[in-house]
């Protein structure tokens, strides 16, 4: 982040690129060694789980999902639990590993296999087990069928549903009869594995026209911050091309984007120069103390998860399904994670917590934060080998 002699007063004064400051933290300045952090996930330590159960966050919890304090501290160690639960199940199901989910009902980590052969194994690791008929590699095989083909406007997304053990295809239910959409549907079936649910509304992106408030500026386009890597950080790619420059919330000279991916995927990352540095810290907007990030451990389907951005600020929900091809009117984006949290016009490119966990940069979704709605973000590990970079963390 640029240093300032003039003080902002707000919230818009704790802006720091990538991230934004929490009281008292000094961040690190453009030329600090990178050795001050590290890009390796960091353990499920007790401070840890002390940041990830802050007294913002608990309360945020409790309005969101209805729970009673010790209700969302359990769920949040239950979470932590079933994510590291979720790698080790699903090496020991080896080749009959069929997709798992997360449960805030029981608070418990159920995985699909094929071979009842190994669900000693699993149930052993602490998940429970569902047989089903089709292994994770197969339905990945459809989906990459499915991509193959040209959607018509009124296909809105397809992704891999372990808990029905197929591919979902949505469409939209006012074009559902339609000629181009019933013909995408039939190729569709031929393909492996599918059903076919219908949605009310088309996904689109979340980039917004520049208006007041902390968000960064590429032309006349307003985008939110995602996380901060060591050099940078990463957003949204349909916020701008490759080369596009980027101003901060003064006006001021960032960097410019150094790589940029929409559609296909919708990812890229900004340098910072002129005096800006990152922090691993994400806003909570007043909603939640500010969010040290400590690493990027992928959450499981059905756990909660947040949102900061800049139009609707601190908004949170739960991971609905992973691996969907999401088809917007630019064209089709594959592997996001789709959720239940809101966003509007502005919030691209913000960032996606599960507890301290970095998981993703929003990328678009339909509804409101008003009326309600879904949205779909381009998960961080993806981002960060494709260019090589590291996540700032705590």
């Amino acid at each position: 982040m640029r240093r300032k002699t003039v003080v902002r007063t707000g919230l818009s004064a704790l802006l720091l690129v990538g991230t934004w400051a929490t009281a008292g933290l000094a961040p690190a300045s453009a030329a600090a060694p990178d050795s001050a952090s590290t890009s390796t996930p960091t353990s499920m330590s007790a401070s840890t789980s002390k940041a990830a159960a802050s007294e913002g966050l608990l309360t945020a919890m409790q309005k969101e999902f209805g729970l009673t304090k010790s209700q969302a501290v359990a769920r949040l160690a239950a979470e932590k639990t079933a994510t590291a639960i979720e790698n080790k199940a699903q090496r020991v199901a080896g080749a009959s590993y069929g997709g798992s989910w997360f449960s805030a009902a029981d608070n418990k980590l159920t995985v699909a296999l094929t071979d009842g052969g190994k669900a000693a194994a699993v149930r052993a690791t602490g998940a429970t087990v569902k047989l089903v008929k089709h292994s994770e590699k197969a339905l990945d095989a459809t989906m990459k069928r499915i991509d193959a083909l040209s959607a018509p406007a009124g296909v809105s997304s397809w992704r891999v549903d372990p808990r029905t053990n197929r591919v979902v295809v949505n469409v939209l239910a006012s074009k559902s009869d339609s000629e181009a959409v019933a013909g995408f549907v039939a190729k569709a079936r031929k393909t492996g594995p599918v059903t076919v649910a219908e949605t009310t509304q088309a996904p689109t992106t979340f980039a917004a026209g520049t208006v007041g408030g902390d968000p960064y500026y590429t032309g006349n386009v307003r985008c939110s911050i995602g996380f901060s890597v060591h050099g940078g950080f990463v957003t949204a790619g349909h916020c701008g091309p490759r080369g596009q420059s980027v101003r901060g919330w003064d006006n001021s000279a960032i960097g410019n984007f150094q790589g940029s991916s929409f559609p296909g995927n919708d990812y890229a990352w900004v340098n910072v120069a002129n005096g800006w540095w990152t922090v691993p810290v994400v806003l909570g907007w007043g909603s939640v103390s500010d969010q040290l990030v400590r690493g990027s451990n992928e959450a499981p389907i059905g756990a909660s998860i947040c949102r900061s951005g800049s139009t609707t600020h601190w908004r949170c929900g739960n991971v609905l399904g992973k691996n969907e091809t999401v088809n917007y009117a630019q064209g089709a984006v594959h592997q996001m994670t789709k959720t239940s949290v809101c966003a509007e016009g502005g919030d691209s490119g913000g960032s996606f917590l599960s507890g301290d966990q970095a998981q993703g940069v929003t990328s678009g979704g339909w509804g409101n934060c008003s009326g309600g709605g879904e949205t779909w973000y381009q998960p961080i590990n993806e981002i960060l080998g494709t260019y090589g970079l590291t996540l700032h963390t705590a």
